[in-house]
């Protein structure tokens, strides 16, 4: 499977992972609890479910930039790859 394949379906899995909550003035928010401080808010479910897509991509692109420890989702482990393709550029 690519790279691309495995993100997407680290993404996917993480997002099913997602909880949302519907705020006192009627705008949403969501996050993902395996994911620290992936976080959004919109004024409906429809936008911040996109927002949180987007900043979730956001924080596993800079996670994997600086090597950052990221969780395992739906047994995917990018942590492994990262510690693989490390050796390989050496």
């Amino acid at each position: 499977m690519s790279t691309q394949g495995i993100l997407s379906e680290y993404i996917d899995g993480a997002l099913d992972k997602a909880e949302y909550e519907k705020l006192e003035d009627g705008s949403y928010s969501g996050c993902i609890p395996i994911c620290l401080g992936v976080i959004a808010f919109a004024s409906s479910l429809r936008d911040c479910e996109r927002e949180l897509r987007s900043v979730l991509e956001d924080w596993l692109l800079l996670g994997l930039k600086l090597n950052h420890r990221l969780p395992v989702v739906g047994g995917i482990d990018l942590n492994k790859d990262m510690a693989h393709a490390e050796l390989e550029s050496v």
